[in-house]
């Protein structure tokens, strides 16, 4: 049987924690940052879990 591929869209913007879960990075960090303030930017930076409702359709797509 032919090796598994892992959807490599997937695979760049999504990790699986060692318990499991799956982290992501937030939205909004890109571009037009100089109107953002400082605060909001600072929280914008750290990881979020992804919720349980799209964690199966996540999982799937990253086999390993």
């Amino acid at each position: 049987m032919p090796k598994m591929k892992s959807r490599s869209s997937i695979a760049k913007r999504f990790k699986k924690t060692a318990s499991g879960g799956l982290k992501r990075n937030r939205q909004h960090t890109r571009h037009k940052l100089g109107k953002m303030d400082a605060n909001r930017k600072r929280r914008l930076r750290k990881a979020k879990m992804v919720s349980n409702g799209d964690q199966k359709r996540i999982i799937d797509g990253i086999p390993y």
